[in-house]
């Protein structure tokens, strides 16, 4: 019988061992999300815009901006970690051709929708966070967008990014967080009861999209994700808060 989890961790791996709201083993979760993000892979972009109003469009627009702003005048590649359907690798080839790009998913049903779009324009890598087939210091950036929160074992994940970075290289992380306390009941009703009906009509998953609001609401908030950052090898230089605090963009260079 599954226990209920409190509803906000404080630590990365508080999450290792659950799926939302449920307690279970690690190998679950991990089948489980990626059977989640395969399911839903077809309406993913169509569901972002119709629970974030747009709003995420603009959030990405501002995380693509800051990337390439850490890779100018560096060579080598950025990563794309959970890229799902390519929208920030593909805005970053787009802003520097020049680039090698590797979109990068542990979710097969999410990079095909990532190659539909992208083409033979950039590189796809199907694997878990946790483990990339990658040299160590063999990239210079990595974006990261709303992915984190959905790995198996997350701090572990924020390691190897460290490990495939090249000295002075950046992660860019944008991931849901804490909203301000005056906002909070608002956006409460929107997540627990508006997104899974939306999940429902749109993607016909209100399952997928139930755990998608609970663990959101389970992740850690910024100053939490800031230390777990500094503890993986990290050095935080930016944080940037979105819509009141929904989502938090992290710019963290590895030492």
């Amino acid at each position: 019988m599954t226990q209920a989890t409190p509803d906000r961790a404080q630590h990365l791996d508080e999450l290792r061992a659950t799926f939302g709201n449920r307690v279970v083993g690690e190998g679950e979760r991990r089948s489980e999300v990626n059977a989640l993000f395969d399911r839903i892979a077809p309406h993913y972009d169509l569901m972002n815009d119709l629970m974030s109003f747009g709003l995420h469009r603009l959030w990405k627009r501002t995380m693509v901006r800051v990337a390439l702003s850490r890779l100018s005048g560096r060579e080598g590649a950025l990563l794309d970690l959970a890229g799902g359907t390519g929208d920030i690798g593909l805005a970053v080839k787009a802003a520097d051709p020049g680039r090698q790009v590797i979109i990068s998913d542990a979710s097969a049903g999410m990079l095909e929708q990532a190659r539909v779009r992208g083409g033979d324009t950039v590189e796809y890598l199907h694997a878990e966070a946790e483990a990339l087939p990658l040299d160590a210091a063999s990239v210079t950036g990595i974006t990261l967008s709303f992915g984190l929160r959905n790995m198996t074992h997350p701090r572990k994940a924020l390691e190897e990014c460290a490990r495939v970075l090249t000295p002075g290289g950046s992660l860019v992380l944008l991931e849901f967080s804490r909203p301000a306390a005056w906002f909070a009941p608002f956006y409460g009703v929107h997540s627990r009861y508006v997104i899974p009906a939306l999940g429902a009509l749109v993607a016909r998953d209100k399952g997928a999209y139930s755990y998608l609001v609970e663990s959101i609401r389970r992740f850690p908030a910024a100053g939490d994700i800031s230390r777990e950052l500094e503890g993986a090898g990290f050095r935080v230089t930016q944080t940037r808060r979105f819509m009141f605090g929904v989502a938090v963009l992290h710019v963290a260079e590895v030492e």
